[in-house]
């Protein structure tokens, strides 16, 4: 087994996320099987009762897992499927140890820091590595792991130490270090710089990578490779700069510029050759073939050349934050937090990319949508009703919480009266439950136990297997089965005339199954349910261009060569298209016989070998790696 480590250095936030899924993917483009680790340093046991403001978005898993967004990150460009193990955290960790400990494992010594707990580390990566995580038998050639943080974080020290312990145990030829860093790129204020230093007034500044490296070295571990991300690419008199200092070859520092889309950082990293000085490292030059990225050069070029749009308006719980928070993606007036944005539009990036539409996403906060804001501030309120009408289509996507309720059931029935192409997600899917117990069913207090525990028609329930005294990993979570009821449904035929399909949950709450017949008899349709057919999955109004709501969520498994069948739904409604893609046989097709695959059995885009490109987690590449309005990949 081959381990290549990424770490990151001065500022968090600089993409080590992107560039781990980015170097995994060139290398399986070489011929090799590729898996991943994150380790995050913080305490909690998973990310799972994380605050998405400190934190960012929780991916979920088919095992159930609640992990940090970067695994998504991984299984996307990687087409892979990861482990709840794949995510190491320090509570993860210590729990461990501290259990070995409490059952007499290390026969009464002293438990510490080192040798305990770096050799658990240690252990675990050692043996997450060898799971396979692409369907084949037996460990992958290469494990890429992602150190959280940044180095100097005192929460990383036992992590460092045990990597340090790490390389020297699996020996020179089995270990490479990439350290991302950053060269700041500031005008030149009447300090004295030689001439070929200087380009337009600007000059990159070497000196914080000097000292990440530096502290680097300080804690045991010397970079193979340089990763640099600056906002034009590095000088050759910069790169021999940082060859000297760093004691790095120059031909192993590769600049991580600012690019149209992030699909272009695998073909920044080819481009620079950053794989052979890898697989150099790694000794691995016989057995890996050049790498094979036809298509998804295809892809990253496409993307930058659409321009018709396509206009979708994501109402969502947003709120105003800093400017100095990375992870946050800021448009307009509106920062919002990535818990309620990153995989939606990420998936909606994909489905649209599949449809030949250049994206446009208009963020409606809820609040603003509410007759209250219209009392307090008018002005707010018709800009979001502004953004609501001009969308060709609404995603109403999950959340917890009731701030904002109200004005989601207001774009829901925007959307459901004007026949506007709607797709709500988990809590959108029981907002369009109420939304239609109200207006349809005249049950006008119908609310969510969730939001109002004393309701007289409680349209969505605790679920009973819930913890109300526990909140980590007690949701219905991971991989469930949906049956679909309806055959010829949209959804259905979506997702290729399936039986089944297999979709990722995380959710407490859900439809009173005591209020289904009444829905059903005034036209809600419920077309999917699990296997008991008592708990809802899929509803539907068939005789609605496009109206779907899922209790599941069907982001985590969009792919850009194979988009979530329900995003692709929406778009495709949203430009008129959805007759024609609801025409093709996509049970009959061969995988990437016509535009390609689509996540669980339906068709679009070709079909690329090496899976697909996501999110950079912490914020990584969030505001630089921007594709038009702040969609990313």
């Amino acid at each position: 087994m081959k381990y290549v480590l990424v770490t990151g250095g001065v500022v968090s936030g600089l993409g080590k996320g992107v560039t781990a899924s980015s170097i995994g993917l060139i290398l399986k483009s070489c011929g090799l099987r590729v898996t991943s680790i994150k380790i995050d340093p913080y305490l909690n046991t998973d990310a799972g009762t994380m605050s998405p403001f400190e934190h960012g978005e929780v991916f979920v898993l088919d095992d159930g897992g609640e992990v940090d967004l970067d695994l998504g990150n991984y299984e996307r460009f990687l087409d892979i499927k990861l482990t709840r193990d794949n995510n190491i955290t320090t509570g993860k960790i210590y729990q461990s140890v501290i259990d070995k400990e409490r059952r007499g494992d290390y026969l009464g010594k002293t438990v510490q820091v080192v040798p305990h707990i770096t050799d658990a580390i240690q252990e675990w990566v050692e043996r997450v590595a060898k799971i396979p995580v692409d369907g084949k038998e037996g460990p992958a050639d290469v494990c890429v792991i992602e150190l959280g943080g940044t180095i100097g974080d005192i929460e990383s020290m036992p992590f460092i130490e045990a990597l340090g312990q790490f390389s020297y145990r699996v020996g020179a030829g089995n270990f490479c270090l990439i350290h991302v860093s950053l060269v700041p790129v500031v005008n030149v204020v009447g300090e004295q710089c030689w001439p070929n230093e200087v380009v337009d007034n600007l000059i990159q500044k070497t000196k914080p990578t000097q000292h990440s490296v530096r502290g680097l070295r300080g804690l045991g571990l010397a970079p193979d490779v340089l990763a640099c991300r600056s906002t034009t690419p590095l000088d050759e008199n910069v790169k021999e700069k940082l060859s000297q200092f760093c004691h790095v070859p120059a031909e192993n520092i590769i600049t991580l510029y600012d690019i149209s889309n992030i699909w272009h950082i695998p073909l920044l990293l080819r481009d620079q050759k950053a794989h052979k000085a890898i697989l150099k490292v790694l000794n691995l030059q016989s057995v890996a073939g050049e790498p094979c990225l036809e298509e998804w050069v295809s892809r990253a070029e496409r993307c930058d050349m659409l321009h018709d749009p396509v206009r979708i308006a994501m109402v969502g719980k947003y709120t105003g934050l800093s400017d100095s928070y990375l992870s946050v993606i800021k448009d307009s007036a509106f920062a919002f937090t990535k818990s309620y944005a990153v995989l939606h539009s990420k998936a909606l990036l994909h489905a649209s990319v599949a449809q030949g539409k250049k994206l446009i996403v208009d963020w409606v906060p809820a609040c603003d949508l509410e007759p209250e804001t219209e009392k307090e501030n008018p002005d707010v309120h018709s800009a979001a009703w502004n953004l609501l009408k001009a969308a060709d289509g609404v995603l109403v996507p999950g959340g917890f919480g009731d701030r904002g309720v109200e004005g989601k059931i207001l774009a829901t029935k925007y959307a459901r009266e004007n026949r506007i192409p709607f797709l709500g997600i988990c809590l959108g899917m029981q907002i369009a439950v109420i939304e239609f117990a109200r207006s349809v069913l005249g049950l006008k207090d119908a609310n969510s136990t969730e939001f109002d525990p004393n309701t007289k028609n409680p349209c969505v329930i605790f679920m009973p297997e819930g913890s109300k005294t526990h909140m980590g990993g007690t949701m219905r979570l991971g991989s469930r089965r949906t049956y679909f009821q309806v055959k010829d449904c949209k959804s259905a035929k979506l997702y290729g005339n399936r039986s089944f399909i297999d979709e990722r949950h995380r959710h407490r709450y859900e439809v009173n199954p005591n209020m289904v017949k009444n829905l059903e008899n005034s036209g809600l349709s419920f077309a999917g349910k699990d296997a008991s057919g008592q708990r809802m999955e899929i509803v539907e109004l068939s005789n609605h261009p496009y109206f779907v709501g899922v209790q599941f969520h069907p982001e985590f498994k969009s792919r850009p060569a194979k988009p979530s069948a329900l995003f692709l739904g929406l778009i495709a409604a949203a430009c008129g298209q959805l007759d024609n893609v609801l025409k093709e046989d996509r049970l009959s097709q061969k995988p990437g016989s016509r535009k390609g695959e689509m996540s669980n059995g339906t068709i679009m885009v070709k079909k690329h070998q090496n899976g697909s490109p996501s999110k950079p987690a912490n914020g990584s590449f969030d505001d630089v790696y921007r594709n038009c309005n702040g969609v990313q990949v």
